[in-house]
């Protein structure tokens, strides 16, 4: 075992003078696996804010439930109960008062409210379902709406299925890029490590002559391929977080335009960790398929 280990850290360290010994070679490699990792991690991260955006909205996905105007305070205990009873939503209750007195805030309604010989406004409950898809709420819709004393069941059902609809062709659309630059970051370094086999090939003749295996062949270039992969990945990282410091003032100042606020919602270490893991994947896999072809066709 203590063997083994020691000949994995002299591979990883051999890997690590190639790429410090071809400082500029090492620097092109690592902008383009970069790049080509930043548009489909930029990507989800917009899809992600996008889905908090639609979230944070007001009244989306979101189920108002108003009662009958005849509805007592039993009825409206009953079914507060009935919701409490609903471990998949959250819930909130609107006063027929309290929701005049919000009207009567209004500059446009104000004077029409004055004018009403009483309040009209049923008992109301917002209702927060913790899973948002079209059909759940759409199964939650219908069961609220069979509830007694419930006049009303308001969900603006077409807009939440055209936004799942645009999230999942995102969600396509980020996955076909992704596939698209990942195959290229193979394609960098299988070109990258071929390279470098064909200018160490007699190293490598010598090194079978003594009876270096092809696992001890390999290892420096596998190694070589990941660490490569692993730097354009922490590149990219860093890519999109200087992307979403620039678009969050911005981003802010629009929200502020239209009465809210929102704030991009950066990747966190998890993600990080993730895309680097991912290059550093890509790039073990460009390594193994290029130092393969090239040892066969030295055999």
């Amino acid at each position: 075992m203590r063997r083994w280990l020691s000949q994995h850290r002299a591979a990883f360290r051999l890997a690590l003078r190639r790429l410090v010994a071809t400082p500029l070679n090492t620097l092109l490699s690592l902008l383009v696996i970069g790049i080509a990792l930043t548009l489909p991690a930029f990507g989800y991260v917009a899809l992600d804010n996008l889905r908090e955006l639609g979230q944070s909205a007001s009244g989306v996905q979101q189920i108002s439930l108003f009662m009958d105007t005849a509805a007592t305070k039993k009825d409206v205990a009953e079914i507060e109960n009935r919701l409490r009873a609903v471990s998949t939503a959250k819930f909130t209750f609107v006063p027929r008062d309290e929701a005049l007195k919000r009207l009567q805030k209004s500059d446009e309604m104000a004077e029409i409210v004055a004018s009403l010989p009483r309040n009209p406004l049923p008992d109301a409950f917002i209702v927060e379902p913790v899973n948002t898809g079209p059909e759940a709420l759409e199964v939650l819709r219908q069961e609220l709406a069979g509830w007694p004393k419930v006049a009303h069941v308001q969900l603006d059902s077409a807009w939440v299925k055209r936004f799942d609809a645009f999230l999942r062709l995102g969600k396509l659309a980020v996955l076909l890029l992704a596939g698209l630059f990942g195959a290229g970051l193979v394609a960098v370094t299988f070109n990258t490590i071929r390279l470098q086999v064909m200018a160490q090939a007699a190293e490598i003749e010598v090194a079978r002559m003594i009876g270096a295996t092809d696992a001890f062949i390999r290892r420096p270039f596998y190694y070589f391929g990941a660490l490569q992969g692993a730097l354009g990945g922490l590149l990219a990282a860093a890519l999109v977080l200087g992307a979403l410091h620039l678009l969050s003032g911005p981003v802010g100042e629009l929200a502020a335009l239209y009465g809210g606020s929102f704030v991009l919602h950066a990747p966190d270490a998890i993600d990080v960790a993730l895309l680097t893991g991912l290059g550093a994947l890509l790039g073990w896999i460009g390594g193994q398929l290029s130092v393969s072809l090239s040892l066969r066709q030295f055999d």
